[in-house]
């Protein structure tokens, strides 16, 4: 994909980060198409998982979250995969897979953030962002609150510090996920002043 057209609609050109887009080639057995593209029709012969992208332009951004209980620590592979893991039914994160994310040339270890309970001494969250320095966009890539911390703002208080990180470098951020997500991801990001929301079917043969 060329840099302009994924620059001119960064949404709608591909579900993916633009890094990610031109270094991972999928299946022959599955289609990835927007919601312009999609056919019911194909639904008889594939699986249908359905996510969304959004983007910011880091133009406005909340006020830094300040809180006695919960403050920003840096925290070890180990513990990040423990805490996404715990955080979802069927994910199964290994360390060597989320090591791995360390050796892409969009690796930031600044992008890597975790919220703690300073009183019950856990992780109550995490995040993880990428920076793709060739095109200046950010892309949220792992963004969890443990379930017994939901409801108390500490989502946007990852994305928001992410957010303020990735300005001082980056001129754009996306970010995706499933739209059939108890969570309603989508609405966290919206709430944070994401936009431009595009639908894109992944479509897997049934017969794989």
């Amino acid at each position: 994909m060329e840099k302009k057209e994924y620059l001119a609609n960064p949404t709608g050109a591909s579900a993916l980060s633009f890094w990610k887009t031109c270094n991972f080639n999928n299946p022959a057995h599955i289609k990835v198409l927007n919601e312009n593209e999609f056919n019911s029709s194909l639904l008889e012969t594939h699986t249908d998982e359905v996510y969304f992208k959004l983007v910011h332009y880091l133009e406005e951004i909340d006020e830094q979250f300040k809180s006695d209980e919960f403050i920003f620590v840096k925290a070890s592979t180990e513990e990040f995969v423990n805490h996404i893991n715990s955080c979802y039914e069927e994910e199964g994160l290994t360390v060597n897979e989320l090591e791995d994310y360390k050796s892409r040339p969009v690796y930031d270890e600044d992008l890597w953030i975790c919220v703690y309970d300073n009183i019950n001494h856990t992780i109550a969250a995490t995040g993880i962002a990428e920076f793709d320095r060739e095109i200046k966009e950010g892309y949220l890539d792992w963004i969890q609150v443990s379930e017994e911390y939901r409801g108390q703002g500490l989502g946007k208080a990852i994305v928001y510090e992410l957010l303020r990180r990735l300005k001082k470098k980056a001129s754009f951020v996306t970010v995706s996920g499933r739209i059939n997500n108890k969570t309603k991801p989508e609405k966290l990001y919206e709430s944070c002043g994401f936009k431009s929301k595009v639908l894109w079917h992944i479509l897997t043969e049934k017969n794989q």
